[in-house]
């Protein structure tokens, strides 16, 4: 076997030892939130239905949470960073919270099993007749096919098994609540607020309440 070959044997196995030390690597904690100053900016004048008063007792967003679930391996995460920042711009003092959205339970399991296929793939392309002969079988005959084309066989299961995995836990979501009540869903409206229609719903909110988070009552 010469340098080229091993070079291209190596690269989708090096690749696929990645995948895995990065599947089983517990993930550091997420930082806590960033809270802008408490001092509360202008009011815009092309708000809706926002209070022309300011609320006794602190900023308008304090005591407040609003969570983002997205799907993070749909890159979403930089539409959520940036509506993060509008929110704590537009109500100072609110918490955002940013999490995943998980997919369904049945996609979640078989997204798990998709490394360990592609895994197995490779022990048959690489020793399988060493592997039937140890169970007392004899080995296929579609083995000597995929064994005929190594690099090939390898590159299209690793390739075509990110392309599974991704698609299984991919879910498309993009859902907002405001204290855990729902004011925006991307799975049931089909597209992304627009930043100034998700600020003008977290302010609806906060009014229809007709207290801040830390207790003061809109005057």
């Amino acid at each position: 076997m010469d340098r080229a070959q091993i070079i291209l044997l190596g690269l989708p196995l090096f690749l696929f030892c990645s995948d895995i030390l990065n599947l089983f690597t517990l993930r550091p904690p997420p930082p806590p939130p960033h809270k802008a100053p408490q001092k509360p900016p202008p009011l815009p004048k092309d708000s809706l239905a926002f209070p022309s008063q300011k609320p006794r007792g602190g900023a308008i967003g304090v005591g407040n949470t609003v969570k983002i679930s997205f799907c993070t391996s749909c890159s979403y995460k930089g539409t959520a960073v940036t509506m993060t920042k509008m929110i704590e711009s537009a109500f100072p003092g609110i918490e955002v919270v940013l999490s995943n959205y998980p997919p369904a339970l049945p996609k979640r399991v078989l997204s798990k099993l998709v490394p360990v296929i592609q895994f197995g793939m490779f022990g048959l392309v690489m020793g399988g007749e060493q592997l039937f002969p140890m169970v007392g079988m004899a080995p296929p005959p579609w083995l000597y096919s995929l064994r005929a084309n190594r690099f090939g066989t390898m590159a299209s299961t690793w390739l075509l098994g990110n392309a599974l995995q991704s698609f299984l836990q991919g879910t498309g979501a993009f859902e907002v609540s405001l204290n855990d009540e729902l004011i925006f869903s991307k799975l049931e409206e089909g597209r992304f607020p627009g930043e100034i229609e998700l600020r003008d719903a977290i302010g609806r909110k906060l009014v229809n309440s007709g207290i801040t988070g830390d207790g003061a009552l809109w005057t």
